[in-house]
C-alpha cells in the first residue's frame, strides 16, 4: 500500500513537511511503520496550488516520477523552492498495476486533485464494469491503469465538483455493489484525499471495517499551549492542518486517528467531520 500527506494552511516550503520532520514522508518511503509494506518505492507524486496564481480556475501543478522518493534530486529541488498553502504528496507501493508516471498520484482534473491508499479487491474482474460507469465525456481523460484513478473519475461522474461527500459515497457504493455481484466479499479499501484549491476532504473507509491508518493534526493553538518551544508552530496559522497516513513525528498530542468509516472537511473557518457510508442506491440510480 501507499503513504500520503495532505497539507492545508499557512503557505510554507514543501520541504518543511516532506523532509524536515523526524518521520517525514521521505523517511516513510523507506521505513513505514504502519503501512502494509515497509518500503514504498514504486513512484511518488506532488500536487500543489500556487498561492500567487491570479486565475482562480488555474489547475494545480503536479510532479510525478516512477523512481523512489528517497533519492530523487528533482523532488528535493522542487520541495526546497516551492511554497504552497495546499498541497498533496504521495509515495506509491503498487498493487498489481504498472509502475509508470501515469499511475502515480495525485491525479488531477481541472481544479481538482485526488490521491488514494488502498485497493479495489478483484480489480481485474471489476475493471470493465466500473469503467463503463464513467461519464463518456470524462473517460478520454483517464491516462493510467490504476483502480485509484478510476475511482477519481467515477467520483467526478457522480458529482464530485458539486457534492464531494455524496459523490465519493456513490463511487464507493458502485464498487461495493459490483464487487458483491462478482462474489467479492470485501471489495473496497480506501483512504482518500481530494481538494479543489480552497477546501480539502479526507475519507477513511473499508468494506471489512478495518481501514488503513489515517490521522489528522491537532489544532495549532492547542499544540502551542502544549509545546511553546516548537518553532514550527509559531510560524503557521491556527487553521493549519495536516492529514497523514501515519504520524510525521513523535510530538505528544499532535496526532488523532480519523475514526473508522468517516470523512472530514478542512476549510476556512470550522472544519467538519462526519460518518461515511457507501451509497448503493445513489450509485444505482445515477
Amino acid at each position: 500500500m501507499c503513504r500520503w500527506i495532505a497539507y492545508s494552511g499557512t503557505p510554507i516550503l514543501l520541504s518543511q513537511v516532506l523532509f524536515k520532520p523526524a518521520h517525514s514522508l521521505i523517511d516513510q518511503s523507506l521505513h513505514s511503520r504502519m503501512g502494509v509494506e515497509t518500503t514504498n518505492g514504486d513512484g511518488f507524486g506532488l500536487g500543489w496550488y500556487n498561492e500567487y496564481a491570479e486565475d482562480t480556475a488555474a489547475t494545480p501543478a503536479v510532479l510525478r516520477d516512477v523512481g523512489p522518493a528517497w533519492n530523487n534530486r528533482n523532488l528535493r529541488e522542487v520541495a526546497h523552492h516551492v511554497r504552497s498553502g495546499l498541497f498533496f504528496a504521495h509515495i506509491r507501493a503498487a498493487t498489481g498495476t504498472a509502475v509508470q508516471q501515469s499511475n502515480c498520484h495525485p491525479f488531477r482534473h481541472g481544479r481538482w486533485m485526488w490521491m488514494h491508499n488502498g485497493m479495489i479487491s478483484g480489480f481485474h474482474v471489476l475493471r470493465r464494469d466500473l469503467a463503463l460507469a464513467v461519464d463518456p465525456a470524462l473517460y478520454p481523460d483517464i491516462e493510467g491503469s490504476t483502480d485509484s484513478e478510476l475511482m477519481f473519475y467515477l467520483a467526478l461522474t457522480f458529482g464530485l465538483t458539486e457534492d464531494p461527500p455524496g459523490a465519493v459515497a456513490r463511487m464507493a457504493g458502485l464498487i461495493e455493489r459490483k464487487g458483491h455481484e462478482h462474489g467479492i466479499r470485501n471489495p473496497l479499501q480506501m483512504t482518500v484525499a481530494v481538494a479543489d484549491g480552497e477546501r480539502m476532504w479526507a475519507f477513511r473507509y473499508s468494506s471489512e471495517g478495518r481501514s488503513r491508518s489515517l490521522f489528522f493534526s491537532t489544532r495549532v493553538d492547542t499544540l502551542r499551549a502544549l509545546h511553546p518551544d516548537a518553532e514550527f508552530l509559531r510560524e503557521v496559522s491556527d487553521e493549519t492542518r495536516l492529514v497523514v497516513s501515519e504520524p510525521l513525528g513523535d510530538l505528544p498530542g499532535a496526532w488523532n486517528a480519523v475514526p473508522e468509516g468517516s470523512y472530514g472537511v478542512i476549510q476556512p473557518g470550522h472544519d467538519l467531520i462526519g460518518a461515511f457510508q457507501p451509497d448503493l442506491q445513489g450509485a444505482a440510480a445515477h
